[in-house]
């Protein structure tokens, strides 16, 4: 992230961040609070060498990725990430059909356009839960059900009227709104074998928007044992930046979507544990960040 952007990212949360002196001690500044979160969710490191790293406590550190979380949900989500309208859906249509070889857009835990912007993100379900009953429990279902979820727009596909559509894979329903491939069954038809093939080409887009995501902000790749609200708030947050990082031209390096771990902090080590089974009082768990984000 570069300093403008970064600088843009202070000034946007900053009324929600701002806190006032004390007698006791001085407030973080925003500045810092967003420095501290982003390495987190950029390195995905413990707080402990984050604390070492910016000379702050370690409660300190949890409380800057608690409270930029908070204030992205509540201030960046809503500009960031949302459906767009009539115009804006005519435009993402025209672009995907052009670029990807498909009309529209691609849903996993996400719904992406065909640059690689969320525009619809669900999280916070468990990993195990099949897509299809996800995609039923999100608002995506809900808004497609009561025929609000795109404008009135078609275009003409051999004298058939074609509305605007989401590509899915074969865990999905199929409806008049959500696409997905033919099922193969080792005897489809030439044309059945051509549409799956522009199908899979189409929905490459999603891959890649999932995978620069998780490369940027790496915490996406690790454990997280952080508190599941906390978890759900990061993912979402993380979408919100990989817009923002996207619409400000910001260079992701393909080395970056390689799934190794990141280099912590050179920082003193850390006491000996009594319990190193559990960390803050819990047992450890599989990542649920993996679940949610990595999925497809």
């Amino acid at each position: 992230m570069s300093e403008e952007t970064f600088m843009f990212l202070c000034n946007k949360l900053r009324p929600a961040l701002q806190r006032k002196d004390t007698f006791f001690r001085e407030c973080v500044p925003p500045r810092k609070i967003v420095a501290v979160a982003l390495w987190k969710f950029a390195t995905g490191s413990d707080y402990r060498p984050i604390s070492v790293l910016f000379g702050v406590g370690i409660s300190t550190v949890a409380k800057c990725v608690k409270d930029l979380s908070a204030a992205a949900e509540a201030l960046l989500l809503p500009e960031l990430i949302h459906l767009p309208d009539e115009g804006k859906f005519r435009e993402i249509a025209s672009y995907f059909e052009s670029r990807w070889g498909w009309w529209h857009s691609l849903i996993v835990q996400a719904v992406v356009d065909g640059k690689g912007l969320f525009r619809n993100v669900f999280a916070g379900l468990p990993g195990s839960m099949h897509d299809a009953r996800v995609l039923r429990l999100s608002s995506i279902w809900d808004l497609a059900s009561c025929g609000n979820l795109f404008p009135d727009h078609s275009i003409q596909i051999a004298g058939v009227d074609f509305g605007c559509c989401i590509l899915g894979d074969s865990a999905y329903p199929l409806q008049d709104w959500l696409l997905k491939p033919f099922t193969d069954t080792g005897r489809l038809t030439e044309q059945q074998l051509l549409f799956n093939k522009k199908f899979s080409r189409a929905r490459v887009v999603v891959g890649n928007a999932v995978g620069r995501l998780k490369g940027s902000w790496r915490c996406l790749l690790q454990r997280n044992d952080c508190d599941v609200s906390l978890v759900r708030s990061m993912i979402l947050t993380c979408c919100a930046l990989h817009n923002l990082c996207e619409s400000h031209r910001e260079h992701c390096d393909n080395v970056w979507t390689t799934e190794t771990d990141y280099p912590e902090p050179v920082a003193a080590p850390p006491p000996p544990q009594q319990n190193t089974g559990e960390v803050g009082g819990r047992a450890k768990r599989d990542p649920l960040v993996m679940h949610l984000v990595g999925q497809q």
